[in-house]
């Protein structure tokens, strides 16, 4: 399973952030295995935010709703508003979906940096992209990180797979953004940041039957260490609170 790691890494990660205000996104099943997460995160400052009950596609009306009722209990508990769909990949119909779960926003898209969306009664806040080619004329469910949205001259730097092989990049498109009066939404993964014990070795057979993984295995701590000394940041339920006055 786990293999205790979000256990061991949560207060490492948590002295790491804790200068600042972030949005961290649970699994449900690691508040089962560690209930004592939620309350660390919140304790410290941040946002605690659902990504999924079982970390799997959710496509379909039927499994978003169903992991949205195996999820009630602890969302209640600590009062969950914010929604990222796993692989950053959702559909049109989870918004009412989410509304009816009282959330209040969402980041499950790609989409330019600066985009905010009202769908329904929840704000989508995508995960950023930096447009070559000019934004997008329409902007709706499913925007993922696939070929047709690179080929359509998006960079889809808020990914820490790009941040993985285009650090430099990224961090300079990140200050570009900040100082065109932009908010740019990225995403690092605990794992990127505190490595767990024997990686990346135990991630092998993932990796062979999915090389696209790899830049995922990348240490992003360095990068983590260069975003929290030269940019401000928040969590993404201030910056809709902000946003939507």
């Amino acid at each position: 399973m786990d293999d205790g790691f979000a256990h061991n890494a949560i207060d490492p990660l948590l002295e790491r952030l804790k200068n600042v205000k972030t949005s961290v996104y649970l699994v449900g099943e690691l508040v089962e295995w560690y209930p004592e997460l939620p309350q660390k995160i919140i304790d410290a400052g941040h946002e605690v935010g659902f990504h999924c009950q079982v970390h799997r596609p959710l496509t379909t009306v039927k499994d978003i709703e169903l992991d949205l009722q195996r999820s009630a209990e602890w969302r209640r508990q600590y009062h969950v508003r914010g929604f990222r769909a796993p692989m950053i990949n959702t559909i049109e119909e989870v918004y009412p979906i989410l509304e009816r779960n009282d959330f209040i926003y969402s980041s499950s898209l790609y989409a330019p940096t600066g985009t905010i969306l009202r769908k329904g009664a929840i704000w989508e806040v995508p995960v950023s992209t930096f447009p070559l080619l000019g934004r997008p004329a329409k902007i709706q469910a499913p925007r993922r990180m696939n070929l047709p949205l690179v080929l359509g001259g998006e960079f889809p730097y808020g990914s820490s797979m790009m941040s993985g092989l285009f650090t430099k990049l990224v961090f300079n498109i990140i200050e570009r953004e900040l100082k065109a009066g932009a908010s740019p939404v990225i995403f690092l993964h605990p794992y990127e940041i505190i490595p767990p014990e024997r990686w990346p070795a135990r991630f092998t057979r993932d990796l062979l039957s999915n090389p696209l993984l790899y830049p995922f295995t990348f240490s992003k701590s360095n990068f983590l260490n260069d975003l929290l000394r030269s940019f401000p940041m928040s969590t993404l339920a201030d910056f809709v609170k902000e946003s939507s006055q």
